[in-house]
């Protein structure tokens, strides 16, 4: 029997850069996608812990130190930015020591080994890894989330049994899926009363004290996350994730916020990513369809451009942090990053660097000072704290920002 060692989800500058600005405060294998993040899904797939191996800058933070190697020295590394599936699971399982899997475009997926021969790419034996999903661009996220979620509720559902749906509910479809697995999950604590439910498209995840209020109306595949509220007369279309205490209004349609944002007001948002402690004050909408129909382009952090993509939908990809004040406008696929307040009438440009401050009209530098009081003010209303650790990525998002700005403030 192959006995596994520890497994560690990396992350190259590649990815990692390509993922901005998502990924300037988290590993990749953090990213909420589905109902869970990447690494929860892998810990499920193999039930154990798993390290992240992030950039060298969020590693203080999110440290592996507590992984030993095997007796022969041996890690399990897996891109932190793939999505486990039966098939690749096996072929993970069957790696020897110096062993690498690698995808069609020959970037790596996985490799058995040391530390130093995967930064080397010192691989004894390079192998085709089967068909997977990985999430190479921010909008991969909101494309494969759909799917996503109804491979993680049958997952976490399996053999588990639901807390009763209130009769003050309407269901629209099946209760069950073929295999009479139910399509409507509702973890302890939750509540949800006078809401339309659709699972003719997918299953509907409500986690743990949840919240889904009277006249909301929810076309599956979505998931709400523990905490979450779902405020009166929100209409939410399939495709869409909320994480952890977050608070949603008006219309979403395919989008994923990650966790503790906010979107708690009319206006509508689609094909979008949201960060972490975000807020979309009342009346904020976002365009996901150029007028002209024409395909889209996104910024890019890594080739510093627009990139051309064969979307026709993309809507706002904000990073953590930031906020919309009341009736802000967001063109399509406009790119927000870190620690932004944008306000006012008008359109804002379509990329946003990190700790700007502004609107249609202009912006100007927030500064990290101003930047911690606001962080902990917010923070503070969770019960969580802004740590040194987290100081010192900041400032590292701030000197990218100061680059792309054109020079140091």
């Amino acid at each position: 029997m192959n006995i596994l060692p520890s497994i560690v989800l990396f992350d190259t500058e590649s990815n990692h850069t390509n993922l901005l600005p998502l990924s300037f405060t988290r590993p990749v294998c953090d990213f909420r996608i589905g109902i869970t993040t990447i690494r929860q899904k892998w810990e499920d797939c193999f039930q154990c812990a798993c390290a992240a191996r992030p950039v060298e800058y969020l590693r203080a933070k999110f440290s592996t130190s507590e992984f030993a190697p095997s007796d022969t020295g041996d890690l399990l590394f897996i891109a932190g930015n793939t999505l486990p599936n039966g098939d690749l699971k096996y072929a993970i399982q069957q790696l020897e020591s110096g062993q690498a899997l690698v995808d069609k475009a020959g970037d790596i997926v996985a490799f058995r080994g040391h530390e130093s021969q995967l930064d080397a790419g010192d691989f004894r034996d390079v192998l085709q890894a089967p068909d997977c999903q990985r999430i190479l661009y921010v909008f991969d996220i909101f494309l494969f989330n759909a799917e996503a979620i109804k491979t993680d509720f049958r997952r976490i559902t399996k053999g588990r049994r639901s807390q009763p749906l209130p009769d003050s509910n309407r269901v629209i479809g099946p209760h069950a899926d073929e295999d009479g697995l139910p399509l409507i999950f509702i973890e302890e604590g939750a509540s949800v009363e006078g809401a339309t439910l659709n699972t003719t498209g997918g299953p509907i995840y409500i986690g743990g004290h949840a919240q889904v209020m009277e006249g909301a109306c929810m076309r599956g595949p979505i998931s709400l996350n523990h905490h979450s509220k779902i405020k009166m007369g929100a209409k939410i279309y399939g495709g869409t994730t909320f994480g952890p205490w977050c608070k949603i209004g008006g219309e979403v349609d395919n989008t994923v916020i990650f966790g503790y944002s906010n979107k708690a007001h009319d206006g509508y948002l689609g094909n979008a990513v949201i960060g972490e402690w975000c807020n979309l004050g009342a009346g904020v909408n976002s365009s996901n369809l150029k007028n002209d129909y024409s395909k889209i382009r996104v910024w890019n952090y890594a080739s510093k451009s627009f990139m051309r993509t064969q979307l026709q939908f993309c809507g706002l990809i904000m990073g953590d942090h930031s906020k919309a004040g009341i009736n802000v406008m967001f063109n399509t696929a406009t790119v927000v990053g870190v620690g932004c307040n944008i306000y006012g009438a008008g359109f804002p440009r379509v990329f946003i660097p990190s700790f700007s401050e502004g609107g249609a009209s202009g912006f100007t530098d927030v500064t990290l000072k101003k930047f911690y009081t606001i962080a902990e003010r917010v923070m503070s209303r969770r019960g969580i704290s802004l740590t040194s650790l987290d100081k010192r990525i900041y400032e590292r998002v701030f000197e990218v920002a100061s680059s792309l700005k054109g020079g140091k403030r």
